[in-house]
């Protein structure tokens, strides 16, 4: 797959064909979708001067006559209605209209009725409903999206939506790869079937003249499966480099908010880690922590010797090769003191919470047997002051997981004793709380 080179074309086709002054225009989803694949300086490149969201451009009434406006949204009924108001009262020169997914054919007939002063100059579905985090990944950013796997009742027009949106995202990613899958599910769960179902109508019965692409020699696999059936991973600390950042910092669409972990420029206080952008974060983002260490130093190692060489400048031919190297210096250095501190923050926060005794006891929980060693481990960790609530009652978890009906009075001791270290974890604390994460 090269879901992120896809989701950048499409923007560049964007962007590229339209001449002159630009506005583009956003919704709280696709401005991620934009973000991941597209930085700021990029967008002025192409001649975008302002970037605004569709609910805040619609407040205002400011003529700006000569800006085109692209419009780059989801097609859903209120984003629709969004534009159907400002299309009534056109304040740009031109309207160009481009959707992430497959708009509806009432939807297409809204519109023009809307555009009486005939300001639309097309509109277009480009399909990239989906924030391509890097080449083999993506998310639908679906908030508590845990809830619709829980056996508890939902509200079922939540579901619906949510079940919606899944199959509107999948639609999204086959139709930029080019691809109609066969589609398999996970038959013990009713939330798998029911995308699986949903997504195989739309793409072989609903919409599919879109999907009559080329056969392959072998067809290309959607599995839907449930998270519910490895409850045990999410529970595990990880110690592979983005896996690491992600959970002891905090990644959201690529970026990282260094804010926390010391003073920073104001223009730095936000770093970048892209697989797509950062030759250092490609070549070591699914390794182990040990190996990270070594291969920073190396950076840093690398970084010095160039820093020493652009120290010699003697001629004029000198400085004329160092202002020509100076981006590419830059951003090596910038490069260097975003993992140097990305590292740096993660062992002190290893070494604080003792990750490396609290993972330890995980994998004794998760892979090995001895139901006496394990409670005691986890005993003489709850007792330990630097272990975090969020440690505690993950090795709580894994031990219920493992040994609920072998050991239910030592379980419920280790739930007391957990209560006892915070407030907030009751007696009988519920399993499922976790499943967020």
């Amino acid at each position: 797959m090269a879901l992120t080179s896809s989701a950048r074309d499409y923007i560049n086709r964007i962007l590229q064909d339209i001449s002159g002054m630009k506005v583009l225009i956003l919704d709280s989803q696709t401005v991620s979708i934009v973000s991941v694949v597209y930085s700021q300086s990029e967008l002025l490149q192409k001649e975008v001067f302002l970037v605004e969201l569709v609910d805040s451009i619609s407040k205002s009434s400011e003529p700006m006559s000569h800006l085109k406006a692209i419009y780059f949204l989801r097609p859903t009924s209120e984003n629709i209605q969004y534009m159907r108001r400002q299309l009534a009262s056109p304040r740009f020169g031109e309207y160009h209209l481009f959707f992430s997914n497959i708009l509806k054919d009432h939807h297409i007939h809204l519109l023009a009725d809307s555009d009486e002063q005939e300001v639309v100059q097309q509109v277009q579905e480009y399909y990239a409903d989906f924030v391509a985090i890097d080449p083999y990944h993506f998310t639908f950013h679906i908030p508590s999206n845990y809830i619709y796997m829980l056996p508890a009742v939902v509200d079922p027009s939540a579901l619906q939506r949510f079940s919606d949106r899944v199959v509107e995202g999948l639609a999204a990613v086959f139709l930029t790869l080019k691809r109609r899958p066969v589609i398999r599910y996970q038959r013990t769960s009713d939330i798998a079937k029911r995308i699986a179902h949903e997504a195989s109508k739309l793409m072989y019965q609903e919409e599919s003249g879109l999907f009559d692409f080329r056969r392959m020699e072998v067809s290309p696999l959607l599995l839907v499966i449930d998270r519910r059936d490895d409850p045990v991973t999410p529970l595990l600390n990880q110690w592979t480099y983005q896996a690491m950042v992600h959970e002891l910092i905090g990644i959201q669409d690529n970026k990282v908010d260094v804010k926390s972990i010391g003073k920073f420029p104001k223009d730095q206080e936000e770093v970048v880690l892209s697989s797509e952008q950062d030759s250092f974060f490609k070549a070591n983002m699914y390794e182990n922590f040990g190996d990270i260490g070594m291969n920073i130093k190396r950076l840093v190692d690398e970084f010095q010797q160039v820093a020493k060489s652009n120290q010699n400048i003697q001629t004029v031919e000198d400085m004329a090769k160092f202002v020509d190297n100076y981006p590419e210096y830059r951003k090596m250095h910038g490069n260097v003191t975003k993992h140097v501190t990305l590292v740096t923050e993660m062992s002190k926060i290893v070494e604080e919470r003792k990750l490396m005794s609290v993972s330890q006891t995980e994998q004794e929980l998760a892979c090995n047997g001895g139901q006496g060693a394990a409670f005691e481990a986890v005993t003489n960790l709850l007792n330990n002051e630097s272990i975090s609530d969020m440690d505690r009652l993950r090795l709580v978890m894994l031990y219920a997981l493992r040994y609920e009906k072998e050991s239910p009075v030592q379980l419920m001791q280790l739930f007391n004793k957990l209560a006892s270290r915070s407030a907030k974890y009751k007696p009988g604390v519920n399993l499922n709380c976790c499943l967020s994460s």
